[in-house]
Parts: structure tokens; C-alpha cells; sequence
């Protein structure tokens, strides 16, 4: 029997305050009913989640580094870190496995300082702008690269 795909989904800053934060732009959906639709379409696909999120990047490198013992591909959603951490970057180029770099929104279409994500240069590939779609779009890319 072929061992289980595992995933690991981690979310970033102020990713805990979806739901009321900016609903003009991220939606109305918690993080918890994100984390619901995601758990839903991995039990179709016949892999395992871990979804967690930090406020803290320290936190959330930690959480990178220590996912290449445990996991075949990551989501992630690095929220205000895609700009400013090369931490975040330069672990997911350590751990080596294929990560898929997600945004409710797209980046590319908001604020110039948005549009450069040091994520990007690391992972197969970013999809931004569909919303929720977007962590499902990213869970289908990660299965496909685990």
C-alpha cells in the first residue's frame, strides 16, 4: 500500500483576522472555514493536512525547516512576510520541497510594494487572486508535486 501524501498549509500574519479584516478584499471567510473547504478537498484527494498559521516569522521558519522530515509539499501563504522575509525564503530553499506560494488577493493588481514576493523565487509557483479558490488551486498544485 503507497504511504499517504502529506501537507503542510501554513498562513501568515494577520491571516487569524480574515473574516473582518478588509472583507472587501479577503472575503468574508474565517481562516477556520478556509481550513474546513481545504480539509474537505484533501480527504477527496486522499492526502493528509497539517494546517497551522503564525503571527510570528520566527515561528513560521521553525515551522519550514522542520517540514521536509514530515511533509511531501507545502502550501503557503506567507501574507506580509511574500515582502519582507528572507527567512521565510531562504528556508524553503533549504528544506527543498516543493512549495506552492498562495494569496486571496492579487498581489499584482494592489500597492507597488506588494508586487515582489521573495517566496516566488523559491517555490514552483504562486496563484493569486481567487480567494478561497486559491488555497484549493494550491492544495490541487501541491498533491501534484508530492
Amino acid at each position: 500500500m503507497a504511504k499517504k501524501k502529506k501537507i503542510l498549509v501554513l498562513n501568515g500574519p494577520n491571516l487569524n483576522l480574515l473574516g473582518t479584516r478588509q472583507p472587501d478584499i479577503y472575503g468574508r471567510l474565517t481562516l477556520a472555514q478556509i481550513e474546513k473547504q481545504v480539509r474537505v478537498l484533501a480527504k477527496e484527494l486522499a492526502v493528509d493536512i497539517d494546517f497551522r498559521q503564525s503571527n510570528s516569522e520566527g515561528e513560521l521558519v521553525t515551522w519550514i525547516q522542520q517540514a521536509a522530515k514530515q511533509f511531501g509539499a507545502m502550501v503557503i501563504n506567507p501574507a506580509a512576510y511574500t515582502h519582507t522575509s528572507l527567512a521565510m525564503r531562504d528556508a524553503i530553499s533549504a528544506v527543498g520541497i516543493p512549495t506552492i506560494e498562495i494569496h486571496i488577493s492579487n498581489i499584482h493588481k494592489r500597492e507597488q510594494f506588494r508586487h515582489h514576493s521573495f517566496i516566488a523565487e523559491v517555490a514552483v509557483g504562486q496563484i493569486a487572486g481567487f480567494g478561497v479558490e486559491s488555497y484549493l488551486l494550491g492544495l490541487r498544485a501541491a498533491v501534484s508535486r508530492c
